[in-house]
């Protein structure tokens, strides 16, 4: 007879195998996210207000002829992992009807807010190819990414045209989410009152720089970038778009704002820009403004390891890091801004706001 140990041993070695299985296969839910995108199901589901057939889902899809016992096959995992609803039709027919969700709305193309563009850049071949050489860099050194392609992610977005695009259409989404966030934070309480010039170094086409000078039409708003983004960047009022290198210069202004782009890069060139972002504001009421995710010992309570695990595509893609409390801390004073404090927002990253006194 098997001892209460010995039994204790085979479930913990079950329940390790099943982990591993799943790990194994955890591409397979975002394949699927994927595929669900692609074939725009969100959107179908939803335009009929959730009650479709599977066939009148399938006669949304912008094919001739689709597959629908593939089709079906999806559906069924996406339904499982909580993205859509299936109940029976209320009519009494044999036909499950499925709904949209929560989830599923997020991955609607034509809706504000909306991640669909995030999906497709994080699950496009380009960008998974990168994640094959992380044992290697780990060996040798050097970025997953230039090990795939000989190059690093700036110089290939910059030539390759429909990569850049879809890597600023997903940059562009997420502005709008965090910007909102972020935005929710300053209501009435005066922080940006007396800034008049505020400059978002790598602010992409300048969506959220936009955002912000709508809210506070008295600023006067500079997205500044790479060239080449810049020049692909529209019109918005109240806001110049300026091109350059932020590791040279950068424009002189009341505040600075920088999303998600400290983490892209180590430590040393982080102070570059946190020294030129100090040279670009006055002494006296200069504000930096960064939204960056802050590492929790234990995650998030509502992102779980997403910052672990956007920790690996920073050193996948970029050399880059996400970073704990104590580890801005540094950066910042070695760049200049021997104050700041962490402001949590609904939404993946945090605000840090710094100071120059």
């Amino acid at each position: 007879m098997e001892s209460v140990e010995e039994v204790n041993e085979e479930g913990l070695l079950l329940r390790g195998q099943a982990q591993v299985w799943q790990l194994m296969f955890g591409f397979a839910d975002s394949m699927a996210l994927k595929a669900a995108v692609e074939l725009r199901l969100a959107d179908i589901i939803h335009s009929y207000a959730g009650h479709l057939t599977l066939s009148q889902i399938a006669s949304g899809i912008e094919s001739s002829n689709p597959n629908i016992s593939y089709l079906a096959r999806l559906i069924r995992m996406l339904v499982r992992k909580g993205i859509f609803t299936a109940h029976p039709p209320s009519d009494g027919g044999d036909q499950t009807v499925y709904g949209s969700t929560h989830i599923s709305k997020w991955l609607l193309h034509d809706s504000d807010p909306s991640l669909a563009p995030m999906v497709l850049q994080n699950t496009d071949a380009w960008q998974l190819a990168s994640w094959q050489y992380i044992s290697h860099s780990i060996k040798q050194g050097g970025t997953p990414f230039k090990k795939a392609y000989g190059c690093d992610m700036w110089e290939f977005t910059s030539h390759n045209p429909n990569i850049g695009n879809l890597f600023n259409d997903a940059m562009a989404c997420t502005n709008k989410i965090v910007v909102t966030a972020f935005l929710s934070q300053y209501k009435d309480s005066g922080f940006f009152d007396n800034i008049q010039s505020l400059v978002d170094i790598g602010g992409g086409t300048g969506g959220a720089v936009a955002e912000i000078v709508k809210t506070y039409p008295h600023i006067n708003g500079i997205n500044f970038d790479l060239q080449h983004v810049v020049a692909t960047a529209p019109v918005y009022d109240g806001v110049s778009h300026v091109g350059g290198n932020m590791f040279e210069a950068i424009p002189n202004s009341d505040a600075v704002f920088m999303k998600w782009v400290l983490h892209d890069w180590g430590d040393e060139d982080c102070v570059k820009i946190l020294k030129n972002c100090r040279k670009a504001i006055p002494e006296k009421g200069g504000k930096l403004v960064l939204v960056e995710i802050v590492v929790e010992e234990d995650g998030s309570e509502t992102f779980g390891d997403m910052d672990l695990v956007y920790d690996l595509l920073m050193f996948v893609l970029l050399n880059g890091k996400e970073r704990t409390e104590q580890q801005w801390k540094k950066l910042l004073e070695e760049g200049g801004f021997p104050r700041y404090k962490v402001i949590n927002i609904p939404a993946f990253p945090s605000i840090i706001e710094a100071y120059p006194l």
